[in-house]
């Protein structure tokens, strides 16, 4: 029997297994395709995705592997009307370290996540397909190939066409609205620049065309061309620079080796169960939405990171099945949050575009970057004392501190790894915590005989005199006064108490 069986190779399912194995469990991870996919996709990462991959270990190569601040460049036919870096005044702070989303081709992505996986002894099993499965009170029996896996929970990362939903009965619920459809692809481009985004909107259609860092392609985005009854045709090379031709009309610009192409429509959808007994869902697998803003793979990822950390410490006997309860209660308000804010987002852009100079960066808007994503509604937020700055539910942001012999550190390397984080901020030390697993949580003072906090950010943003408890993830699990260690302990312990769970 292995722990966690994951269904689908796609970011969602690599971020689960990335964070299972480094926790020690025993995971699988399948994907029906044969090859890997090579098409660009998904382009974006938001900051706090970046924030998911510091703490995963590969955040310096999927930097290395994208671009930040292109600037985003709008024209009438060969005239530049406007051009614009929506990101302008984002620069890096002790609070946020990565305050700009990264263009990065999808693709790239999925290839880092699996080297890390690699490294952690788990490699992802190709041209599997699950066939059906069922559950016990015990675990699940899949059907994959002609191969039957015993696991102990099953997760659907299988996208939106899952598998995994499909079997379990959930419908996608919402709407396909009426509005044009995308044709999107992978192409090589002669007589443009790499250096922005360079799009066209026109009466006529709407064509884009955005370079994929560490390539020499662009990712192609246009309206379809239309047959003789109006209907869309599939996109080829030769209607992309169809298109191109006749709505952009630059001349000397080639479009040529087309590697990957598809048609994206709108879709806002979602199930209204994230887990059915011992099987979850996660990612696309369970809510589809507008790709404005490019929170897809983003939201997929931040399924994996909420419910990884909670699975490894179930299947380690850290903490009891009532703790997976809280992955549904986190994340399904955030999933029908999802669908309003990119559904809201599209429609800006699509405002924008009527006027001239309006463009993509209409999309621009906080809660895009996921920094302010937070569960305060959550039974592992808990509040025992006063807060100044952040609250229980919230992100834990990031400062810089130094340790008594001066050595540079900050508080995401505290964070970093599967364990809970107590920071008693003030004059108290850590207090001890009787009864509780040393296993699952470190401590660190930040005070006269501890760590230092240069310039004071860390007291700003949590307060003086405070114990915080951080969550696996980097949310706020616990605040409590400095001398309240018994709030600190049966919060670690009602981790395995049923009883408190539900």
């Amino acid at each position: 029997m292995t722990d966690v069986l994951v269904i689908g190779g796609g970011p969602t399912g690599l971020t689960l297994a990335c964070d299972l194995a480094r926790r020690g469990a025993a995971v699988r991870i399948i994907d029906r395709a044969p090859e890997f996919p090579t098409g660009s996709r998904g382009k974006g990462l938001s900051p706090r995705t970046l924030e998911v991959f510091d703490d995963l270990g590969v955040v310096d190569r999927i930097l290395a592997s994208g671009v930040s601040h292109l600037r985003h460049r709008k024209y009438r036919g060969t005239e530049v009307i406007a051009e614009v870096d929506p990101q302008a005044g984002q620069v890096p702070t002790p609070e946020v370290p990565y305050p700009a989303a990264l263009m990065i081709p999808q693709w790239r992505v999925e290839r880092i996540l699996r080297e890390r996986l690699d490294v952690l002894g788990v490699t992802v099993e190709r041209g599997a397909e699950l066939r059906d499965f069922r559950q016990d009170a015990d675990g699940v029996t899949a059907a994959v190939g002609e191969e039957r896996i015993r696991a102990r929970y099953l997760v659907g990362c299988d996208g939106g066409h899952s598998t995994v939903r499909k079997a379990l009965g959930l419908a996608m619920r919402g709407e396909t609205p009426e509005m044009e459809v995308m044709a999107v692809g992978d192409v090589r481009v002669d007589g443009l620049a790499r250096d922005a985004w360079h799009q066209w909107f026109t009466g006529d259609g709407t064509i884009m065309l955005c370079p994929l860092p560490g390539t020499d392609f662009f990712q192609i985005q246009s309206s379809h061309e239309r047959g003789p009854d109006g209907a869309p045709l599939e996109p080829t090379l030769e209607r992309f620079q169809r298109t191109f031709d006749r709505v952009a009309g630059v001349p000397g610009v080639r479009l040529h080796d087309l590697t990957w192409c598809s048609t994206y429509r709108v879709n806002v959808r979602m199930v209204d169960r994230l887990r059915v007994d011992r099987v979850f869902l996660a990612g696309d697998s369970a809510h589809v939405h507008p790709i404005a803003g490019g929170l897809g793979m983003n939201s997929g990822i931040q399924d994996a990171y909420n419910l990884g950390w909670k699975l490894g410490l179930v299947v380690a006997g850290r903490a009891t099945p009532g703790l997976l309860d809280s992955y549904e209660e986190e994340r399904l308000p955030i999933a029908g949050w999802l669908l309003e804010i990119t559904s809201e987002r599209l429609a800006a852009v699509l405002e924008a575009v009527k006027e001239k100079g309006g463009g993509l960066d209409a999309v621009a808007s906080p809660e895009l970057t996921q920094l302010l994503l937070r569960y305060p509604w959550s039974r592992l937020s808990r509040q025992a004392g006063r807060t100044i700055g952040v609250q229980p539910g919230d992100r834990a942001p990031d400062a810089p501190l130094r340790t008594a012999d001066g050595v540079p550190s900050h508080l995401f390397e505290l964070f970093r790894g599967p364990h809970f984080t107590l920071l008693a901020i003030g004059e108290h030390d850590v207090p001890p915590l009787d009864g509780a697993d040393p296993a699952i949580v470190r401590s660190h003072w930040i005070g006269p005989g501890g760590l230092r906090d240069d310039g004071g950010h860390v007291a700003a943003a949590y307060g003086m005199n405070t114990l915080v408890l951080v969550r696996p993830d980097g949310y706020i699990g616990l605040i409590a006064d400095p001398d309240d260690e018994r709030s600190v302990g049966d919060y670690l312990r009602s981790l395995r108490s049923r009883a408190e769970q539900d």
